[in-house]
């Protein structure tokens, strides 16, 4: 049962849905299927049905249904309240150490099942971030997302500019580290309130030179009253390495970031399970 419209996009529109019988809410997004032809869009949105349909966690947006009439293809998915992180982000300017820690945290655990199913995401930022009215976070928006065979490397240039890691912007092929990277310059942003490489400037050109090769500055507690701790620091500079061979995550994947002493504090099976 339609309840209202949610949102319009290029290829159709959002609704708020409710189940019959249930009374569960959802959002469904229909698509045209003359329109995803004619703009060639078809294995794009095969491709995001794939996707949607393996972002199966706690901490995903990802498909409860998919179904489709004559004319339209629908993808019903988690109806999620509580709007997008970063605006709470604004609002809030900056967050405490262990409100990061623990969004980062469930920021992890979404992008490790999301390469466990072979996965790579690419567009993590505060703007992708759902807030669920329980106060847990959850991912989604999957369009830059790609699925990568055994040992393929991914080429598009593409993400948001202040997440960009460097072997993106060196175009020489980036793999699943490159979320990785975006999770340290989030984490950076939750507990700062503007990423580690931002300029301020419309010309990105200077930003990409600097994700390359400044080293990450963290603020002074006593002059900026923005407090880290050294965990803290540690985990966002391993995430931030520039080589990605050498950064945390390439090796384990998930489980190493999940080990690092920051997120000691937190039982993640608990965590996990809200």
């Amino acid at each position: 049962k339609i309840i209202s419209v949610i949102g319009k996009g290029s290829f159709g529109k959002v609704f708020l849905v409710q189940k019959v019988g249930s009374g569960a809410v959802y959002a469904m997004k229909s698509l045209r299927k003359d329109v995803i032809l004619d703009y060639d869009q078809v294995e794009s949105t095969m491709l995001e049905k794939d996707i949607l349909l393996k972002a199966d966690h706690p901490f995903l947006v990802g498909m409860e249904y998919v179904f489709q009439t004559d004319a339209k293809i629908f993808f019903v998915m988690k109806f999620v309240r509580g709007g997008e992180l970063f605006m709470h982000l604004r609002k809030q300017k900056q967050f405490a150490e262990d409100q990061a820690r623990m969004y980062a945290m469930t920021v992890a655990m979404a992008l490790g099942h999301l390469h466990s199913q072979k996965i790579i995401y690419r567009d993590l930022k505060p703007e992708n971030i759902l807030m669920g009215e329980d106060g847990y976070i959850l991912l989604t928006d999957f369009g830059l997302a790609k699925i990568l065979e055994q040992n393929e490397m991914a080429q598009s240039f593409c993400g948001t500019p202040e997440y960009l890691a460097p072997e993106i912007l060196e175009e020489k092929g980036h793999t699943f580290p490159v979320d990785w990277w975006a999770l340290g310059i989030l984490t950076y942003e939750m507990i700062v309130g503007f990423p580690p490489f931002y300029t301020g400037s419309a010309n990105n050109n200077k930003m990409y030179e600097l994700i390359k090769t400044k080293p990450v500055f963290f603020p002074d507690a006593k002059k900026h009253g923005i407090f880290m701790s050294d965990e803290c620091k540690d985990f966002i500079t391993k995430c931030l390495k520039k080589d990605s061979k050498e950064r945390i995550g390439t090796i384990n994947g998930v489980e190493e970031i999940l080990s690092h002493p920051w997120f000691a504090s937190i039982d993640r099976n608990a965590l996990l399970n809200k």
